[in-house]
């Protein structure tokens, strides 16, 4: 594959990161306006957040998705996955109880885990040896612009947004001039959801047209084992069960961190801070452009400089922020600022870019997505349970934040530590050359 057409490839696939962060973020950036239109608790929050794209919606999808994408194909993913996601975004637009918006947020969930593995596979075995980690921070950049934009968008459409007032239109020729406020008001997030249905329109007709990964293709030919047969393998060879529990490890313990404040930042501003739902938007917003800035300037020497330098950095960055919290500074607009800043600048050199980077790397094509599917479902699996024990810890209304932050601080270390232990040598190397090294010749 040349360049250009690796780099078109990238671009297309991803857009699924986009969706899946937007996806996220659509839910936190409105989660206020849900709550005060549908009388939710505490409790009901964070059953959203479990069963959502940030947590086990993704996890059950990319248990599926990954084995399917190893069986089937990258492009039969990319063929029928997003019209589920389609699906997804209309409940949630046409929500009227609990029990719907909940519904919604699972099958938006579950069709984003599907994708994840099939997407990051097929852009690293799409890519160029000496371009694979610019690609991965492409996509990791499409993973910032969704919540940029999605917030950006939250923050126009919110009450007291520059364009609340088409929106409060709307609701009341929709449901009526006498509706009440908290029903007009959630019109907001409706709106902000539709955007995301028409990007993954957008994906899905330019994601049909690709053509099937080729390192797939040759495997394909070579190996007719099944998926119960890939599934085995995956569990009884000992490479593959180190590169699990290594990635897992530093992935879980950096996004149990980063699934909390994905969902559940703006509300914090809001309850903790004490911020309008408008200015907790652009703040959130404001960490998310850091974050496209950070990735898109790395991409352009994470081939060339060795990954550890861009690990610590990240790291470091997420630590700074929560000491900075447990420290007492962030009380003030300043601190909050500040608190955003380094977020951000985690968020672009973060975890997931290595994660994404390296699971495509340390597995052979015959389970490399599913590997990536099992990981990403350990990892979102646990992210829901921890999204229901941070509601306790935080409480209803941000007593507990201190508590929280030195729980972020022991994760964030743990995924520093491992990751410098366990990190794999990788760079400007071939898949088949690092599949051949680590698995031999039976690969």
């Amino acid at each position: 594959m040349t360049k250009n057409s690796s780099l078109k490839s990238t671009l297309a696939v991803s857009l699924n990161n986009y969706l899946d962060a937007g996806a996220i973020v659509a839910g936190s950036s409105g989660i206020t306006l849900w709550q005060n239109y549908l009388g939710l608790s505490e409790m009901h929050l964070g059953w959203l957040n479990a069963l959502s794209a940030n947590a086990m919606g993704a996890a059950i999808g990319a248990i599926i998705g990954g084995f399917l994408a190893d069986k089937f194909g990258r492009k039969f993913i990319f063929t029928y996955n997003l019209l589920v996601y389609m699906l997804g975004m209309l409940i949630v637009m046409f929500s009227m109880s609990y029990p719907m918006l909940l519904a919604g947020f699972l099958v938006t969930g579950i069709s984003v885990g599907i994708g994840v593995p099939a997407s990051w596979t097929y852009i690293s075995e799409s890519s160029e040896v000496n371009n694979r980690g610019r690609n991965i921070c492409i996509s990791q950049m499409s993973w910032g612009i969704g919540p940029m934009l999605i917030l950006f968008f939250g923050m126009l459409f919110a009450p007291g947004g520059y364009l609340y007032a088409p929106v409060e239109s709307l609701a009341h020729a929709v449901i009526g001039a006498d509706a009440a406020q908290a029903a007009v008001e959630v019109f907001s997030s409706r709106v902000v959801f539709f955007t995301l249905f028409v990007v993954a329109f957008v994906a899905w007709t330019l994601q049909r047209q690709l053509q099937e990964s080729a390192e797939f293709e040759a495997n394909k030919e070579k190996d007719k084992s099944g998926i119960v047969e890939n599934i085995r393998m995956l569990f009884t060879n000992k490479v593959a069960v180190r590169s699990v529990a290594f990635l897992a490890t530093i992935y879980l313990t950096w996004n149990l961190v980063a699934s909390v404040m994905g969902f559940f930042m703006p509300h914090v501003y809001e309850t903790a801070g004490g911020l309008s739902n408008e200015t907790a938007n652009m703040l959130s917003c404001v960490s998310w452009v850091f974050v496209v800035v950070t990735t898109f300037i790395i991409s352009f020497y994470v081939d060339k400089v060795a990954h550890r330098l861009f690990y610590i950095f990240g790291l470091v960055a997420a630590l700074t922020a929560w000491l900075l919290v447990i420290g007492g500074s962030v009380t003030s607009i300043a601190g909050i600022w500040v608190f955003t800043i380094l977020w951000g600048l985690n968020n672009g050199s973060s975890v997931q870019v290595f994660y994404a980077l390296w699971g495509s790397e340390l597995f052979p094509a015959k389970f490399r997505a599913g590997a990536q599917g099992l990981m990403f479902f350990i990892v979102r699996g646990l992210s829901a349970v921890w999204g229901l024990v941070f509601t306790f810890i935080y409480g209803e209304n941000g007593e507990g934040f201190t508590l929280a932050a030195y729980c972020m601080v022991a994760l964030l270390v743990v995924s520093l530590v491992v990751g410098l232990i366990g990190m794999p040598n990788t760079r400007g190397r071939s898949l088949a050359d690092i599949t051949k090294e680590r698995y031999g010749d039976e690969y």
